[in-house]
């Protein structure tokens, strides 16, 4: 997320942060109900640096999750989930939440994530209350990296595609959240 972080900041402000396993140095997360907690105080402790036209909370993953968690107590402008893990690592479907929204959500899938099979979220997405968009990564893994092969075959370069992810989500913020200076 260090680049994406970057590259986000060409479009607002952006408040990165480590949830508390991360910041020990542990691989396995800490339980939900933390993961969540840390999340809504990183917001809170951004939003008392600078309070923001719009607030977007993004994430990679678990993040992304946490973060469609973490709007339905706390409100905010958008959401942008890189790879949501639609499937957990177990096989269960994580809807619930997507369910329960009415924040914009923009989804940023990769067409090979086995986290998220695309005929699922396309069918959770039509359930959802929230307004959702859905950018696909054309051979795209879940951390939304493309087959060097399909790079190749296509003419293009992991730098075209990221900028092509960027201007989607340029795209998503002016519908969702119309204003310069967004907190990412």
């Amino acid at each position: 997320m260090n680049a994406w972080a970057m590259r986000l900041a060409t479009l607002g402000s952006v408040e990165r942060f480590d949830y508390p396993y991360a910041r020990a140095g542990k691989k396995r997360p800490d339980p939900h109900a933390r993961l969540v907690a840390a999340h809504r105080d990183a917001l809170e402790a951004a939003r008392r640096n600078e309070e923001p036209a719009h607030v977007i909370l993004c994430g990679k993953s678990m993040g992304s999750r946490i973060g469609c968690h973490v709007s339905l107590e706390v409100p905010v402008s958008a959401l942008v989930c890189f790879g949501y893990p639609l499937r957990g690592q177990s096989g269960a479907l994580r809807d619930e939440v997507l369910r329960a929204m009415t924040t914009p959500i923009l989804f940023v899938q990769g067409t090979r994530d086995p986290l998220c099979p695309l005929a699922e979220l396309d069918r959770v997405r039509a359930a959802m209350s929230a307004p959702s968009e859905l950018f696909l990564v054309d051979s795209g893994d879940h951390s939304l990296v493309p087959q060097k092969t399909w790079l190749r075959r296509n003419a293009t370069t992991g730098d075209a595609v990221d900028a092509a992810i960027l201007a989607a989500i340029e795209r998503f913020l002016a519908k969702a959240a119309p204003v310069r200076n967004n907190k990412a």
